[in-house]
């Protein structure tokens, strides 16, 4: 069983010894062969060693040490802007847009969303435009939020404002 084990660490280290060999043939042509040919004088070459890659393990996703996920500050500027805060807003469909003005930017992990009236509105996003749609008319409190999963980040400071909106009566009961 022993000398069969040798026998096979032989022949898988047999590759790895193999030479080869330069001459040149009878019709004066240069050949190259891993024997070395009867009769005819053979210079053995030395090969580079072959060039390999090895497996790239996976990079890992950007992760929050836990001290970070936890900093209750972890923005120095966040807060909701294109509100008027001495007029009323006018959007006669009652849908309009607010921006995020975050610093420094939004972290990869992280995601926003708009607190309307201190209630969570609309899906968390990237991107600092974010959008009220059919909002009735009146007084409307706004915030945004920074999320890490489901956990609020951060919250930027309430902005409170009047929506305006057209309102057609019933087509029975116009003037």
């Amino acid at each position: 069983m022993r000398s069969c084990l040798i026998y096979l660490l032989m022949l898988i280290a047999l590759p790895a010894c193999a030479q080869i060999y330069k001459y040149t043939d009878a019709e004066g042509n240069t050949a190259y062969s891993n024997q070395p040919p009867e009769g005819t004088k053979a210079q053995t070459l030395e090969l580079p060693p072959l060039n390999s890659v090895q497996p790239q393990a996976p990079v890992a996703p950007m992760v929050p040490a836990p001290r970070d996920r936890d900093n209750v500050q972890p923005y120095k500027t966040l807060q909701l802007t294109d509100i008027p805060n001495e007029e009323a807003l006018r959007a006669n469909n009652g849908t309009f847009t607010v921006g995020v003005l975050i610093d420094p930017r939004l972290r990869m992990e992280h995601r926003l969303r708009l607190l309307l009236d201190d209630q969570p509105y609309g899906q968390p996003s990237n991107v600092p435009r974010l959008q009220v749609v059919n909002l009735d008319r009146g007084d409307h409190s706004l915030a945004v939020q920074v999320l890490y999963n489901d956990k609020v980040v951060q919250q930027s400071p309430t902005v409170t404002f009047t929506l305006q909106r057209f309102h057609l009566p019933p087509a029975g009961k116009r003037p």
